[in-house]
């Protein structure tokens, strides 16, 4: 009796087997589902550069001393002790000072008053397709187009003459340069202290700075009578970083003497720096030389800019 109980389970088995076989053969059949999927999918992108740097350099030592006493002259009239804190500046206070930071120095003379700031900026990109560089150019370019620099022709490219909006950076929230660890909105190379930009009209900017330095409201300043001189007006720069550009801007707040402010600002990888210089004379009749201010901020500029290639 058992042979023929052993005999009743192989019809079942050989039915197993068929089905088997069928279920391995028919995957070939419908065009290869059943090969490696990872065998055909794409691969995963390649994530964009990292930008060049990763830190920042303290921002009041980067000035040297020569440079400081060149910058403001009226410190020299002060007691040693005094000298030695105003070269020593006001660091900005920033959320992440590997982000953003900023330094203010401010002397007052006989003839003259004068502030020096400087800002730098580095950016970030959270998006994996775009790099560090680009974004930076991006928030370089909005600071280039809220300066409103006139065209090489002398017609304005941007804001139009009385109006207070700006494109880019009108409102705050807008780009990677409002990410409260970078120190705030991006400063656009105008005075914050005046409205009045030479040449075309430009908004005031925060900067996130020090203690007396640019965020303070003060009255809008006038439109100025006297141009800088030709070859002197706001404008881009070459050799200076991967982007560079000047703004100048003369006016007056109430009725206090005039004053005039040159703001060099520029780009190189993933930092942007700029570099502000005012300079208020005692008589209000007395007019700051755009040419000297720009020329010592121009070459504080070139500095910092040789400073973070080291």
């Amino acid at each position: 009796m058992q042979p023929k109980a052993r005999h009743a389970y192989l019809p079942g088995l050989a039915a197993l087997l068929v089905a088997v076989v069928a279920g391995c053969s028919g995957g070939g059949a419908d065009g290869g589902s059943a090969a490696d999927p990872k065998a055909g999918s794409p691969t995963t992108a390649t994530a964009a550069a990292p930008g060049k740097y990763r830190t920042l350099r303290e921002p009041c030592g980067a000035v040297p001393l020569s440079m400081l006493k060149d910058l403001l002259p009226g410190a020299a009239s002060l007691p040693e002790d005094q000298q030695t804190k105003v070269y020593g500046g006001t660091a900005a206070v920033t959320y992440d000072t590997d982000r953003r930071v900023g330094c203010n120095w401010k002397a007052d003379g006989a003839d003259a008053s004068h502030q020096l700031v400087i800002d730098l900026e580095r950016v970030v990109s959270y998006d994996p397709t775009v790099s560090d560089d680009d974004r930076a150019q991006e928030v370089y370019t909005r600071k280039e187009t809220s300066a409103a620099l006139p065209s090489p022709s002398g017609t304005n490219t941007g804001t139009p003459p009385g109006t207070s909006g700006t494109p880019g950076d009108s409102s705050p929230g807008t780009g990677p340069a409002t990410d409260p660890k970078a120190g705030g909105d991006p400063d656009n190379g105008t005075n914050p202290n005046t409205t009045t930009q030479t040449g075309a009209s430009s908004p005031a900017a925060p900067s996130g700075g020090a203690s007396g330095s640019p965020g303070t409201p003060v009255t809008p300043g006038s439109p100025s009578e006297t141009p800088p001189a030709e070859g002197l007006e706001p404008r881009l720069l070459d050799g200076l970083g991967d982007a560079a550009f000047l703004n100048d801007v003369l006016a007056r707040s109430g009725s206090a003497a005039q004053h005039r402010t040159v703001s060099v600002v520029f780009r190189t990888s993933n930092v942007i720096v700029t570099v502000r210089y005012t300079e208020q004379p005692a008589l209000t009749a007395a007019v700051p030389d755009s040419a000297e201010l720009q020329d010592k901020a121009r070459a504080l500029a070139k500095r910092l800019a040789e400073e973070l290639d080291e």
